[in-house]
């Protein structure tokens, strides 16, 4: 990707966060967000009179997902979903649309056994997922309903965890758990794609529980509570953060220690919504990070991004560089930097409403 579309870019994500200067732009963004309005409202009411309708399976099935375009930490928490519902007795599996991925229709990502599906054809968040949860299975399809039951009907699971499931209304839900970042949660507060949001706010009505990422305590994210108290009243806020689980070094796939890169300067770069969080995350482990180069999310990197990179490193004489676990997936076939690369994992950690979560997930799994 060119210094000129990273900027371009980096423009558009400041105009969701922040809003758009008066001029052109923003008046052509206002016209297209209009039109995805008027289709969300038809959508919303071709549901309301019966005439669409969500399929239900055998299963509990539990959403996770958002109001906003990337960013809140939903494949960590999809992690947590299948760790509460294995607790439970269950034999979850994961089911997402891949985005982003080469292949079409229904495909198994895992099975029990093993990653079947490279991440070229099952997606980035999907691969990274059946990376994280081994003998769970994993399975891509557009059509989420379909792909569930491949999933029940293959390797006789119990619960489906689908991801980034909110908007997905074709599926029967027992279990709606949205995701928001716990600062500036909405950021413009605009539809796509003159803002973030894919809904508007009034879509929490739908939630179960919500979840602030980036907050110890619920008070931190006042943002979300005002919005569910305006219009999800009653629904459980909690709270999350996300930590670091493991680094290690690419070129030679061997764990490194945070404590011995800590001195270490080293240049950051994530393709992924919020690449700030990546920073935080860096910081809150005492990284020092050179600079962070941002791209887009889901990008997949080609051998000149990685000399970019080379080159920008040497500018600034860092010692190394470091990104993400989903990044290190799209660009794992290229060749490496001559420098170290660092790749560091995370995990989400409930921080607050652990009994709320619990509850829930009970709840639906002696219910069905």
């Amino acid at each position: 990707m060119t210094a000129g579309r990273r900027a371009a870019g980096a423009r558009l994500v400041r105009g969701w966060e922040e809003g758009f200067p008066p001029g052109p732009a923003r008046r052509l963004l206002g016209v297209a967000e209009g039109g995805y309005r008027g289709l969300l409202g038809a959508r919303e009411w071709l549901y309301a009179r019966g005439i669409l309708k969500s399929r239900a399976l055998p299963c509990p099935v539990v959403s996770i997902g958002n109001l906003t375009v990337g960013g809140t930490g939903k494949t960590p928490a999809v992690e947590v979903a299948v760790a509460a519902l294995a607790a439970l007795g269950r034999r979850p599996a994961v089911v997402s649309r891949g985005y982003g991925r080469k292949s079409g229709g229904v495909h198994v990502v895992a099975d029990a056994a093993a990653i079947r599906l490279d991440a070229e054809d099952a997606g980035d968040e999907p691969f990274l997922l059946a990376r994280r949860l081994p003998g769970v299975p994993v399975v891509v399809g557009a059509n989420r309903y379909a792909a569930a039951c491949l999933a029940i009907e293959r390797f006789g699971v119990t619960a489906i965890v689908l991801d980034d499931g909110f908007q997905h209304r074709t599926l029967g839900k027992d279990l709606e758990i949205v995701m928001a970042r716990a600062q500036n949660p909405w950021g413009n507060g605009r539809l796509l794609p003159g803002g973030p949001l894919r809904e508007p706010l009034r879509a929490l009505g739908r939630a179960d529980l919500v979840v602030a990422t980036g907050a110890v305590l619920p008070e931190e994210a006042p943002a979300v509570l005002a919005a569910v108290a305006a219009h999800a009243p009653g629904v459980p806020v909690l709270t999350a953060t996300l930590v670091p689980a493991e680094c290690w070094e690419a070129a030679r796939m061997r764990a490194a220690s945070l404590a011995g890169l800590a001195g270490r300067r080293l240049l950051a770069f994530a393709g992924i919504a919020a690449p700030g969080a990546f920073e935080r995350t860096l910081a809150e482990a005492g990284l020092v990070g050179a600079e962070l180069v941002p791209f887009a999310d889901h990008h997949w990197y080609a051998a000149e991004d990685l000399a970019g990179l080379e080159r920008r490193a040497a500018d600034l004489g860092a010692d190394g560089l470091i990104t993400t676990e989903k990044d290190w997936i799209r660009l794992r076939r290229l060749p490496l930097p001559d420098r170290p690369l660092f790749v560091l994992s995370v995990r989400l950690v409930l921080r607050s409403g652990e009994a709320a979560w619990r509850a829930a997930f009970e709840r639906v799994c002696s219910s069905a």
